[in-house]
């Protein structure tokens, strides 16, 4: 009996390493798997049964989730359809077409035209024009967050939300099932009271544990009637709104939408749903009947552990591939893949203008240490990078060539670029790169830029700290 139980134990210990050795794309993530299987029996296996397998992609297989198309045929190049204004400004942009290729064909979403695109700084700004789209609400109200506090901005959302669905408006809120432990009493409790319906984007379950733990729905997006739709970095809570000096708070940027885009936005937000539901997705739409609102034009790109892996780090490195002029980096975590390092460096011995603007201070500390181990990697070619003061910035933008912009919920880290499901928009508009080219240009003048001698001359515990942060890159 007892070669027997060895028997099996080695047999589960190599099994595991095997499927690891077959099945994980990343090699640092196989070793790190295949060691802990081999090295600690049993409870290696265990682990990896429980942490290391993609179950969410198996799960989507037997839901027939599949990326949706909005906006008719994607098979020829987008720009074709575009309104005559906008197509004068892209002629101007080098290399329009290429860039149209690769984010087309990641995102299996096609350009929609005739949007307006409305830039909002913070929740002071952000938050009052939310809930005043609620109140204007005649069909529907989806909302989408990864964090719905239940202090006096989030009471102020549940009481929007209630009187919309008084009136008879379709409402749903979704909440992630982790994110909503960062306020408590948890906001599900106030909207059951409130009668309106939400789901729990998969909930934790400890007894027996879940294999989803580190799966989030990290998507921010409220859609109202087709027509009006916001997205961005920002949670809803207290937690964002800005003292008037600015010393208090946690900054973030939250993009108006108005115009066919939000019907991309909508599909996403109920795929998402049926997901949580246990349905089958919604079929394709075909091209949105939304009117015309301005001439951004604009596409949503998502991102996930399921079909959506691995398109936010190709559509980065695509992106910085095709750049001519200028790259401007703002996220609150910068931990990227190593290549978009590569693509950073190769862009920056070509001459391109690259800054990336940091907190000075993060939230998350030992992000911040892990980063400072890699920034040496870019530092040395050229890329200019900031720490820009306190409160903490939670801003996710990305500015090239005074054209394209690319905002969401996505963080330059492993989390989002591997574990989180994400939501961006692409947006090809002068005039919202402006705006963001100031307000970067406002955030630089306030910031102290770090040099290579800064990071080289740290002591050595502080690199010894730096280094083994960064050794859990991958997990963090």
């Amino acid at each position: 009996m007892s070669w027997l139980v060895i028997f099996l134990i080695l047999l589960l210990n190599f099994w595991a390493a095997g499927h690891a050795l077959m099945y994980k794309r990343d090699p640092r993530a196989a070793w790190g798997w295949i060691v802990t299987c081999l090295l600690i029996p049993t409870i290696g296996p265990v682990l990896y049964f429980m942490l290391g397998i993609n179950r969410i992609k198996t799960k989507a297989k037997k839901l027939k989730m599949e990326p949706l198309v909005s906006g008719g045929d994607i098979s020829g190049r987008s720009f074709e359809n575009i309104s005559p204004k906008a197509f004068l400004d892209f002629q101007q942009t080098p290399d329009l077409i290429g860039m149209d290729n690769i984010s087309r064909t990641i995102s299996n979403r096609a350009l929609l035209n005739g949007n307006d695109v409305k830039v909002l700084f913070n929740g002071n700004q952000a938050f009052p024009e939310m809930l005043e789209e609620i109140e204007k609400a005649e069909r529907y109200v989806y909302l989408a967050t990864y964090i719905f506090e239940t202090n006096k901005t989030g009471k102020k959302f549940v009481a929007a939300l209630s009187r919309a669905r008084k009136r008879g408006v379709d409402v749903k809120v979704m909440l992630d099932g982790i994110g909503e432990y960062y306020s408590w009493p948890r906001a599900g409790s106030y909207l059951k009271k409130a009668d309106v319906p939400f789901v729990r984007f998969l909930p934790p379950r400890f007894i027996p544990l879940s294999p989803f733990l580190n799966l989030r729905n990290h998507r921010k997006m409220l859609i109202i009637d087709d027509e009006t739709g916001f997205t961005g970095g920002m949670n809803i809570g207290d937690r964002h709104l800005v003292d008037a000096k600015g010393l208090t708070g946690v900054k973030d940027i939250q993009f108006k939408f108005q115009g066919p885009i939000n019907t991309q936005m909508k599909e996403v937000f109920m795929e998402d749903w049926a997901f949580c539901k246990g349905l089958n997705y919604p079929s394709r739409s075909g091209p949105s009947s939304v009117r015309s609102y301005g001439s951004a034009v604009c596409r949503t790109i998502t991102i996930g552990p399921n079909q959506d892996l691995d398109k936010l780090r190709m559509l980065y490195t695509g992106m910085v591939s095709q750049a001519r002029k200028s790259i401007f980096i703002m996220t609150p975590y910068f931990l990227p893949s190593q290549e978009l390092v590569g693509a950073l460096q190769v862009a920056a011995l070509k001459g391109l203008d690259i800054n990336i603007v940091l907190p000075a201070e993060n939230n998350l500390r030992f992000v911040h240490w892990a980063t400072q181990n890699m920034l040496w990697e870019i530092l040395q070619y050229g890329v200019k990078v900031y720490y820009q003061p306190p409160p903490f910035d939670h801003s996710k933008l990305f500015l090239m060539d005074d054209m394209y912009s690319l905002i969401g919920s996505a963080n330059m880290d492993p989390r989002s670029l591997r574990l989180n499901f994400e939501m961006m928009v692409e947006v090809y508009s002068r005039d919202l790169a402006n705006t963001l080219c100031n307000h970067f240009q406002d955030r630089i003048k306030r910031s102290r830029q770090v040099s290579l001698a800064d990071v080289d001359s740290r002591s050595m515990p502080v690199r010894l700290r730096d280094s083994l942060c960064w050794l859990f890159t991958p997990y963090l």
